[in-house]
């Protein structure tokens, strides 16, 4: 190596050394809002806004399920018609005849 290269070394150590400034403790917050403990064995305190928010998730997901149900509910109940069991005879339907 030469000279000029520990030169350059020893400069990028020192001007190194010279910009770390002293450490300084940081406190988180957790996301600036209110932090809620964690409890074991019990149930998890749930804001109003948390159950304001779970009620209109699980309201728009039962209107978009039976929206979708109501409008286009082949896609369940199939593509087909629905036999009419009022033509079925006994036989089919497994009823034994009256003599017997």
């Amino acid at each position: 190596m030469s000279s000029l290269g520990r030169v350059v070394g020893l400069f990028r150590a020192g001007t190194h050394a010279l910009r770390r400034s002293p450490q300084k403790t940081i406190t988180r917050r957790a996301g600036g809002g209110p932090h809620i403990e964690p409890q074991y064995r019990q149930y998890p305190q749930v804001t109003q806004n948390q159950k304001v928010q779970a009620e209109i998730l699980s309201g728009t997901m039962w209107f978009w399920m039976l929206w979708h149900f109501w409008h286009s509910s082949d896609d369940v109940l199939g593509h087909f018609e629905w036999p009419d069991a009022s033509k079925w005879t006994d036989e089919e339907l497994g009823i034994p005849a009256d003599d017997e």
